[in-house]
């Protein structure tokens, strides 16, 4: 007769896990471009997670000391090329900052109006990447319906859909054509009820709310030390936006504007906005409160975008151009941040007197950002990686520069 185990009998196992190395990308659609994360593993619980950068680089820098300041702009859209008009205003104002010049009211206005569309788009990608990674698709298409719409104003201002190149040293290439703020106006007419509709899906979404609250959290003093900006650093409950708290240079282009930094300070968020309740297990520097502020940075964008359209209306004059391309730069050094979507985005210059800037240094936001993916994966499940990955929001353009 066989040994037939009887049901009562009990069951002993010996399991046991190995450790193991898994390559997440380049290729990975959660990698958010051509990142390679190394994963050491012990069963299905991360032990150590190293990025690999450099699949992208191209020499930005070194590119930028064989130009002149105009003939560079081009290349500063292919570091943050989803929010390209935003890299434009960093290296236009670090210049500007060198040459000692200040825009026309009708320029600074419009740049605003600019910026602050790029900072919509950027969010929303930003946002629905977050579901797409958990597997939520139609929040993806949605948003890059309205985006879409964003990226339409841009191509009817400067002829660009990606690249633009439109906000430039001294000025803009363009003023706005007839009928623009009109069609702007439009657009933030139509899109509240679409942030509703993100909320109802994402925000609010039991499954996404899941995987989202107390996974990867990062206290404020961590992300600090790491010198973690933007969203990333807001959303550790630091109240700090280069907007208000940047050189005059930079905090000039917002004056007279009423708006509020997102953050949530003691748990809280700012009141002057309805939204939909934070969840009460979500752990303020999680990956469940960098996407909010986001979504609520947006709402916020919108308010500013129309100040900035009453003030342009409001101004005389002609918007400022550009300066000529091979205009002598004056002997010294400048450099500036500027509050892009993603964080501080830095830049540097020093010049010896030519048209040609003798260095050219840039400052990613995504690079601090990314360097906390180690701190943050350890001790995660392998599930956790993409929503952590997703709520950091990088990009590998202005990484690998």
């Amino acid at each position: 007769m066989p040994n037939v185990r009887a049901p009562s009998d009990p069951v002993e196992f010996d399991v046991h896990t190995d450790e193991m190395l898994v390559n997440m990308g380049p290729q990975h659609p959660s990698t958010h471009g051509v990142l390679r994360l190394v994963l050491r593993t012990d069963g299905e619980v991360v032990t150590e997670a190293t990025p690999h950068i450099g699949y992208l680089h191209r020499s930005a820098e070194k590119i930028a000391e064989k130009l002149s300041p105009r003939q560079f702009l081009p290349y500063t859209d292919r570091l943050d090329y989803l929010a390209a008009m935003n890299m434009n205003l960093g290296w236009a104002l670090c210049v500007e900052k060198l040459l000692g010049h200040r825009v026309s009211e009708k320029t600074r206005h419009l740049r605003v109006i600019i910026c602050e569309l790029g900072r919509i788009a950027n969010h929303l990608v930003a946002a629905s990447s977050s579901g797409l990674d958990l597997g939520s698709f139609t929040p993806f298409l949605w948003t890059f319906r309205e985006r879409e719409r964003i990226v339409n104003l841009f191509e009817e201002i400067c002829g660009a859909r990606l690249t633009y190149s439109y906000i430039t040293v001294g000025g803009v290439t363009a003023d706005a054509p007839t009928g623009w703020l009109k069609r702007c106006e439009e657009f933030l007419d139509q899109f509240p009820p679409v942030i509703e509709e993100l909320h109802t899906l994402l925000t609010s979404n039991a499954i996404f709310v899941h995987r989202m609250v107390n996974v990867g959290v990062m206290p404020p003093e961590m992300a600090i030390d790491y010198g973690c900006t933007g969203p990333v650093l807001r959303g550790s409950g630091v109240d700090w936006d280069l907007r208000r708290d940047g050189e005059p240079i930079y905090t000039d282009m917002y004056a007279g504007y009423k708006w509020n930094v997102i953050a949530p300070i003691n748990g809280q968020y700012p009141k002057d906005h309805p939204y939909p309740p934070v969840p009460p297990e979500a752990v303020v520097g999680d990956s469940w409160h960098r996407y909010f502020v986001r979504m609520l940075e947006v709402v916020q964008s919108m308010d500013i975008i129309r100040q900035a359209m009453a003030g342009y209306a409001q101004a005389g004059g002609e918007v400022d151009r550009p300066m000529a391309i091979k205009q002598k730069l004056p002997k010294g050094a400048a450099y500036l941040e500027t509050e892009a979507p993603k964080g501080q985005m830095g830049f540097m210059i020093v010049s010896d007197g030519t048209p040609i800037p003798w260095r050219v240094r840039i400052r990613s936001s995504s690079f601090s950002n990314l360097s906390i993916v180690p701190e943050l994966c350890r001790g995660v499940l392998i599930a956790d990686v993409p929503a952590i990955l997703a709520s950091l929001d990088f990009v590998l353009g202005e990484i690998d520069r």
